[in-house]
């Protein structure tokens, strides 16, 4: 137990002591089927990361089946766990605010937490388990392998700080730790909503710059070719080095490094032509179309990935610098007209496939130079605003990491 000057006490339960049922869900025998609207099945896939809900791919089971059950009923004030699976432990609070149904079913990979209100205002006890300590208490009840997860017991072995004032529950004290928390996380938001923002109106500017005039056509090979990427073998792949550029990693407008490949050092020198530079244009040639995001898998490299050499299905554009600027290119790759492009080239085949012969005989707009270079100074101003918004955005982070931290220990003293 511990205790602050001003008789606030925080005493230790287990999880199980402070709700009133973990219970899942279930889907009809035979999955949820094809149905276009009904009551939401809600899974995994439905949490994200931040602690909140992706409706992108909803899925829905009928109303009969839905009033036949009596356990997995999401109710507003709950908070679900994924229970197995890669993304075991990601947790979400519903609210009215975040979830937009009236009805709907957890299914048998998410766990229902329903706190017991006299006890745990319910997003404190979302805050609880969405920290990394918390995550790391529901993770270490993690058995199995791939298909590994989470089961009931965990609520047993998860111990929890509840804050008591005069031997009773502090319900008021958990609301102000939610209210102070709640604050920081809207900053951290904002940045984030800061930076779309600013894409937007790079979007914007280029639309109207460059498309609403019918300026020459030339093809890319003529102007920028696509150099593709070189079949390293994987009997050379190192635990440390450089970094390999794979089809894996290049997104729309970022590359991930979550799926690291590694190359020995040396081979930098030895394979000079496939190693990448800050400012390169880089294109998935392998599933290059993002369908959920619409948009084709194209990214700038920067001073922080590198160093890097180029894998086979990725291609590097060779630009000449005399005809097209980097920025022009870039962006025009992010536009719907090139995305119908690509796909005239991947959208029949069931492993989408472009060569980089198929991508250089694309036609596109070539503007005078120096209105791409206009636009590459605008590029420039916006990129040095993106920076700021990154050290505020960093700032929020880590003001968000170190209140998380604080409050479920009596941090957050008044």
């Amino acid at each position: 137990m511990k205790q602050q000057n001003n008789q606030i006490e925080w005493k230790e339960f287990k999880l199980l002591e402070v709700i009133e049922c973990v219970e899942n869900g279930n889907r009809p025998k035979g999955g949820v089927g094809s149905l276009k609207e009904g009551i939401p099945s809600i899974g995994g896939e439905h949490i994200n990361k931040n602690g909140g809900f992706d409706f992108s791919n909803i899925k829905f089971i009928s109303k009969e089946f839905f009033e036949a059950q009596k356990r997995g009923i999401i109710r507003r004030g709950d908070v679900l766990v994924v229970k197995d699976g890669a993304t075991t432990g990601r947790v979400t609070f519903v609210s009215k605010d975040n979830f937009p149904y009236k009805e709907a079913l957890v299914n048998e990979h998410v766990f229902i937490l329903r706190p017991k209100n006299s006890m745990i205002v319910p997003k404190f006890l979302f805050y609880s388990l969405y920290g990394k300590e918390g995550q790391k208490k529901i993770l270490d009840n993690f058995h199995g392998s791939a298909q590994g997860g989470i089961n009931t017991q965990f609520a047993k072995n998860v111990l929890l700080y509840v804050p008591f004032f005069n031997g009773k529950p502090c319900l008021e004290e958990q609301e102000r730790i939610v209210s102070i928390l709640e604050k920081a996380e809207k900053q951290k938001e904002r940045s984030k909503k800061a930076n779309n923002l600013l894409d937007e109106y790079l979007k914007s500017v280029f639309n109207e710059m460059f498309l609403k005039y019918n300026f020459e056509l030339a093809p890319l090979g003529e102007v920028s070719p696509l150099q593709g990427g070189f079949a390293f073998k994987s009997k050379d792949f190192t635990e440390k080095g450089v970094k390999l550029v794979k089809i894996t990693n290049v997104w729309s407008n970022l590359l991930v490094w979550g799926d690291q490949t590694l190359l020995p050092e040396t081979y930098l020198n030895k394979y000079t032509q496939f190693s990448l530079h800050t400012d390169d244009i880089v294109l998935s040639m392998t599933r290059p179309i993002i369908k959920s995001l619409n948009s084709v898998k194209v990214v700038k490299i920067s001073k922080e990935d590198l160093p890097c050499l180029l894998n086979q299905r990725v291609g590097r554009f060779i630009i000449n610098k005399k005809r097209i600027s980097a920025d022009y290119l870039l962006h025009y790759c992010y536009t719907s007209d090139f995305k119908r492009e690509v796909e005239k080239y991947c959208s029949t085949s069931l492993q989408p496939n472009i060569s980089s012969n198929q991508v250089n005989s694309i036609k596109i707009p070539l503007p005078p130079l120096y209105l791409q270079q206009k636009f590459s100074k605008i590029v420039e101003q916006v990129e040095k605003m993106k920076e700021n918004v990154k050290k505020t955005k960093q700032n929020s982070e880590e003001l968000f990491d170190s209140l998380m931290q604080k409050a479920f220990k009596g941090g957050l003293v008044r």
